[in-house]
């Protein structure tokens, strides 16, 4: 199928909307300003592009600084024509992409089928170590061939039906930028340019004159952060901030909060190849001992909803029969009692590893996990760590001399299709996952190559069986996101918000 040329972006964006002379009110200061100014949660590690997967480094580059060829309609689903126009499978394992021919990148050379080739190879095929690579592609590689200036072929390894939604994560960068280390500040074809990163302060774009697209409202925009909540509210109602992400349902942003589904999941990975997690039993004691039913509760007002599995509702492959693990702290402590019983060291220590400022209310929810598998009859000690820290748990090649692990993870399936998160979390050598079976990579590989229904029932069956067989997770709970919003900006967030932070989809308010 040929997708034809779509409106691109979705919203049409005004130019030079400058209105300083507006009078200012409290949570208003985006109607007075030339610069949208956003308060995060945490200091990006990097705006390298092809680590844009990240959460931290996505929220600020992703279709601000750089481009992928397609994108994902969050609403909708559908993918969308971006710097590719169009595309057909040629083969079952061809893709051919026709691509504009009126896009320059920041520093003003053309875009075309090399550089998005290059960007491909780059990400996917060299030995960086980019997210992308991980997270999307897994082990195999792609070819790719600039055909001429405006044809870009792209050839699998094997069958893959969802390839423009893979390449959709795949943000493009000029042939100059190196091939043999990640950069900080990468080049994009973005409606804004990355204008100076004054580390540990600010990040500030400002708009390319040079976009292929309309301008955006707001000319400048700059990135602050803050790790409390209350903090970010607080910078939202006295005018200081216009956008702040992360907010909790306690941190006091009152009627400029603005909630919305982001697809995140948060959950307890477990090392099930280290003692005493490698035993089935201890990681079904740990799923017994989590009360997710108080946690959402009490910490976040109700607005969660407790998880039996990685993906929330409306994402391929979601499980609606999948039951969450019940809480049953006398089970907890049986089955752990069991395994001592038979040997297992489940005196041994285990770290619970987890994020500072990695969402709302992380460090109370953090305490109250260690509390609940200390009460199960576990070793538990809670290690809190900053973002670069937390990668060397997070992915591949994970700490090894710490001992057995449970990381708190929060996982976000923007792309829609369950291979996002299966192939990464599930496999036996996925970036994020510490251990599988042969049986199960089979089955995941076998889904993988399915359509349609076909697709749906395959990871359906998927979900059900790492619950019963493998129990790598813990699963706690699908979160709901919260952004505070000054009254003079609209934005609607999406469930992709989270992630990508469009800044031309926003606006002074009339």
């Amino acid at each position: 199928m040929i997708f034809s040329t779509l409106a691109v972006g979705g919203t049409l964006v005004l130019s030079s909307c400058s209105v300083a002379n507006s009078e200012q009110v409290e949570g208003d200061a985006g109607a007075a300003s030339d610069t949208i100014r956003v308060v995060l949660s945490q200091e990006p590690p990097t705006l390298e592009a092809c680590e844009a997967n990240l959460t931290s480094t996505g929220v600020v580059v992703r279709s601000n600084v750089t481009q992928p060829l397609v994108e994902r309609n969050p609403t909708t689903g559908d993918i969308e024509p971006l710097l590719a126009t169009e595309w057909e499978a040629t083969s079952d394992t061809e893709w051919t992409f026709k691509l504009r021919d009126d896009v320059t990148f920041h520093d003003g050379t053309p875009f075309d089928a090399e550089a998005a080739a290059f960007t491909i190879d780059r990400a996917v095929n060299s030995d960086l170590g980019c997210n992308v690579e991980g997270y999307v592609f897994g082990d195999d590689d792609l070819v790719v061939e600039a055909v001429d200036e405006t044809t870009l072929k792209v050839t699998t390894a094997s069958p893959d039906p969802i390839l423009p939604l893979r390449l959709s994560f795949v943000e493009i960068v000029p042939t100059s930028t190196s091939s043999e280390e990640k950069v900080r500040e990468p080049i994009g074809t973005g409606p804004y340019a990355i204008e100076q990163w004054d580390a540990g302060q600010r990040i500030t774009l400002a708009a390319y004159e040079g976009f292929w697209g309309d301008a955006p409202a707001y000319p400048k925009a700059e990135y602050q952060w803050r790790s409390e909540g209350t903090v970010r509210a607080a910078m939202i109602t006295s005018g200081e901030a216009d956008i702040a992400m992360g907010i909790g349902p306690d941190d006091g942003i009152g009627e400029l909060g603005v909630s919305y589904p982001n697809n995140e999941t948060i959950a307890l990975r477990l090392t099930g190849e280290i003692a005493p997690l490698d035993d089935a039993r201890v990681r079904e004691a740990i799923n017994y001992a989590v009360d997710k039913e108080t946690i959402v509760s009490s910490l976040y007002g109700g607005t969660d909803k407790v998880a039996a599995q990685l993906i929330p509702e409306g994402v391929v492959g979601h499980n609606p029969d999948l039951e969450p693990w019940p809480f049953d702290l006398d089970r907890a402590k049986e089955l752990v009692a069991e395994a001592k019983a038979d040997g297992v060291p489940v005196d041994t220590k285990i770290t619970l590893v987890t994020r500072s400022a990695q969402f709302p209310k992380v460090t109370e929810l953090s305490q109250v996990l260690q509390e609940q598998l200390s009460q199960a009859g576990l070793n538990v000690e809670l290690k809190t760590v900053e973002t670069s820290q937390h990668l060397q748990y997070q992915l591949r090649p994970f700490v090894t001399n710490e001992g057995p692990i449970a990381l708190l993870v929060q996982h976000g399936n923007q792309a829609g299709d369950a291979a996002f998160t299966v192939e990464q979390y599930m496999t036996s050598t996925g970036a994020q996952s510490t251990f599988g079976t042969p049986e199960f990579d089979a089955m995941i590989e076998e889904a993988g190559l399915t359509e349609g229904e076909d697709r749906q029932s395959a990871y359906e069956e998927v979900f059900a069986y790492q619950n019963e067989n493998v129990v790598q997770f813990a699963m706690i709970a699908h979160q709901t996101g919260i952004i505070g919003k000054a009254a003079g900006v609209d934005y609607e967030p999406n469930s992709s918000s989270g992630d990508e932070l469009r800044l031309s989809e926003m606006t002074p308010a009339n």
